[in-house]
């Protein structure tokens, strides 16, 4: 089985007026969850955005989930979301796969 990716948006910096248009998102505020259904890992940052007049532009009140997270993604580069993910899977191999262990002392301390 493989792992699975969720991302998550915690807030939005926005500029309230910017070319014409309001509330114009500068920064994402992201956590991504990895899982493998077992055992899970997160990580988390910021990525800045930029609005170029003349662009496709979505009103705040109807941004999606999807929209954030796409402009998000396409910021940072398949690349860099490949390296992300890659994180995860390794400490969710860690998690599954310790490689350092706490035993009990094999006697007793009386």
């Amino acid at each position: 089985m493989s792992n699975t990716y969720n991302w998550l948006i915690d807030s939005l910096d926005c500029i309230p007026s910017l070319n014409g248009q309001n509330n114009v998102i500068s920064c994402v505020h992201w956590r991504v969850n990895g899982s493998d259904g077992t055992n899970n890992s997160e990580v988390y940052g910021t990525q800045q955005l930029t609005y170029e007049e003349g662009s496709l532009f979505i009103n705040y009140s109807d941004l999606t989930k999807d929209d954030v997270i796409g402009w998000v993604q396409k910021a940072m580069g398949i690349d860099t979301v490949t390296k992300l993910q890659e994180f995860l899977d390794k400490q969710i191999e860690n998690l599954a796969n310790p490689l350092v262990i706490t035993l009990p002392l094999p006697w007793t301390n009386a």
